[in-house]
């Protein structure tokens, strides 16, 4: 079991920034892809960013040119940087990972989710 945790979120000004940190940990071979979703009250969770453990990115096109995702694989740990945030931006962030195991079987995990809120 993978286990995933969240940190970072709180409430800051629109216009304002926000770093969230995700740690993987347990018994694993590898990591593959990382990432960061959100869930808006009364809306379905979606995707925010993700990134691969050779370093490719995609990212919502709401979040385009204001957020940053990165990792640092020998920490098993992704990172969303959160610039010229909105109030839409509001919503608890959950971090994902899909990893796989020494047997080579693949699986994935959420983290328990970390609130951010954007005041206008």
């Amino acid at each position: 079991q993978v286990q995933l945790v969240e940190s970072g979120g709180g409430l800051v000004q629109a216009g304002g920034s926000l770093r969230l940190s995700c740690a993987a940990s347990g018994t694993f071979f590898s990591i593959n892809v990382m990432g960061w979703y959100r869930q808006a009250p009364g809306k379905e969770r979606e995707l925010v960013a993700t990134i691969t453990s050779g370093g490719s990115t995609n990212y919502a096109d709401s979040v385009k040119g204001r957020f940053t995702i990165s990792r640092d694989n020998a920490k098993n740990t992704v990172y969303l940087q959160m610039d010229s945030l909105k109030p839409e931006d509001t919503g608890v962030y959950y971090c994902y990972a899909e990893f796989r195991y020494y047997s080579r079987a693949t699986s994935w995990s959420w983290g328990q989710g970390t609130q951010v809120t954007v005041s206008s």
